[in-house]
């Protein structure tokens, strides 16, 4: 009862609106509407795209990996493959910093260099961006690192010869991988069309003597024992003979002068 008896008592000790000063209401009233103007010109709150960190250094980070590297690695490449999907904003892999990519991408092959997740992210994630340096910068570092490994890593070496070709149009740097695959990249459980790229790009631009004599001398040295594999070989050397001679053929003819006109 008591209780009671103090909140009607607290009830009837407060004032009604009409008592309080006139010029406190205009001025609350004022300040009211100056609230609701600023927040209508304040502009609406933005995303903004945070840069690519630099990578710690690899004794901090196998310090941090506490003698189990490859979860670590593998915790590397999930962040930088999350990185360009940030609160509210996307950003597109062109406007990352590819120095700072390859860093990252390095980090991990560094920690797991049996791991192929970095170079097929090179190869096919950060090397398919519509931009001819940042595409040649993600070759050359899969380039760089075939050849740490090469009988394990051919595959994306392979990869990057075909994005040289077809997608940067730069045939000698495709031969350049491909020569690299072929006098590398030798261990049993390398595919044969990976060590003969070198033979059919020769071929593809016409080259017919080199891809002849490369293709002739893979034959001849008994590298090649599958039969299958031989016979389908032997087949092309003799297309590329036809195709030589045929093209010699043309030349010829159309060095040859043209026959007097009889009607005079």
């Amino acid at each position: 009862m008591r209780l009671f008896s103090w909140l009607r008592r607290g009830v009837a000790r407060e004032r009604p609106v009409a008592d309080v000063p006139l010029t406190v209401r205009v001025g609350a009233g004022a300040l009211f509407m100056v609230q609701a103007v600023l927040s209508g010109w304040q502009p609406a709150p933005a995303a903004s795209a945070q840069a690519l960190p630099e990578v710690p250094t690899t004794p901090v980070l196998r310090a941090a990996s506490l003698g189990d590297p490859i979860p670590l690695a593998q915790l590397l490449t999930l962040y930088l493959q999350a990185f360009d999907n940030q609160p509210g904003i996307s950003i597109p892999f062109a406007q990352l910093d590819y120095g700072r990519v390859e860093a990252w991408l390095s980090a991990a092959l560094d920690l797991d260099p049996a791991g192929q997740y970095p170079l097929l992210m090179a190869a096919q994630v950060y090397g398919q961006v519509p931009d001819p340096a940042r595409q040649r910068r993600m070759l050359e570092f899969v380039y760089r690192r075939f050849q740490a490994d090469p009988d394990r890593r051919w595959r994306w070496l392979a990869h990057a010869a075909i994005m040289a070709r077809h997608r940067l149009q730069d045939p000698q740097l495709a031969l350049q991988y491909a020569r690299a695959l072929r006098e590398q990249a030798t261990g049993p459980h390398v595919p044969g069309w990976a060590r003969q790229m070198e033979i059919f790009l020769h071929e593809e631009a016409g080259e017919y003597v080199a891809a002849r004599a490369l293709l002739g001398g893979m034959l001849h040295s008994g590298a090649i024992t599958d039969a299958h594999e031989l016979r389908f070989l032997t087949e092309r050397l003799s297309q590329m003979e036809s195709a030589e001679n045929s093209s010699s053929a043309s030349k010829r003819r159309l060095r040859q002068p043209a026959p007097p006109d009889k009607r005079h």
